[in-house]
């Protein structure tokens, strides 16, 4: 048993059977200094713990290892125990394995198997974060040709939303073309009313991947893992 779970069973027991601390660490064996230790938390804690949860959310089946890799390439300094820590404190767990699915679905409910055919014919677009010399966070927005491989568009910026998606993709339609479809996470920045509208209106079709699947966006993953490095 842990320090902590020994304090914890202390306060428990001090409540269940109406005894004293003292009485309570004797029978647990643990100090009554170490009992009313209190853990100082790392001023960076309340910034992983957000991090470890984003990652968490947006790798469905990474694991806490996994996750510290992430971490390590997105500029923090922490090893695989503080990650497993935090983890297991949020309750964190990998879904059981699913059969993989190569289909994408689309806003009218129907869905395909797509696979870039042309120029032009599917593009892809992801954020990627990473860390500044100072440590403050920064994302890219990242824009694939996924039968040319060829990068169309990289915004940088602290807070990218939406709107600035409906900026970069604005441009590009007028100096490069109107893409069929556009493949991308279920981000919030990609499944804005405005953006699926204003798409609509163009007649470009949103191929959003399963949730927790981003080897279903495998060109533009590929593309920014390499751009983090």
């Amino acid at each position: 048993m842990s320090a902590e779970q020994k304090r914890k069973a202390v306060v428990s027991a001090c409540q269940k059977y109406d005894i004293s601390e003292r009485k309570a660490c004797k029978l647990l064996s643990i100090s009554r200094s170490v009992q009313r230790y209190i853990p100082k938390k790392a001023n960076d804690e309340d910034a992983l713990r957000k991090d470890v949860i984003d990652i968490a959310t947006k790798y469905g089946r990474y694991g806490y290892r996994r996750i510290t890799a992430l971490l390590k390439a997105d500029g923090w300094q922490v090893n695989h125990k503080r990650v497993e820590r935090i983890w297991r404190e949020e309750g964190l767990k990998v879904p059981k394995k699913q059969k993989k699915r190569g289909r994408l679905y689309f806003n009218d409910g129907s869905c395909i198997r797509l696979r870039p055919l042309y120029a032009n014919h599917v593009w892809s677009y992801d954020f990627v974060t990473d860390r500044l010399s100072n440590g403050r966070k920064i994302r890219m927005l990242t824009v694939i040709d996924e039968f040319s491989r060829k990068c169309l568009a990289i915004k940088v910026g602290y807070n990218l939303t939406s709107d600035n998606v409906i900026d970069v993709l604005s441009k590009l339609f007028m100096t490069e073309a109107i893409p069929d479809f556009i493949r991308s996470d279920n981000g919030s920045e990609f499944t804005a009313k405005t953006l699926q509208k204003w798409l609509e209106v163009l007649k470009v079709k949103t191929a959003y991947i399963t949730p927790g699947s981003p080897w279903e966006n495998g060109f533009n993953e590929r593309f920014n893992g390499s751009l983090r490095d």
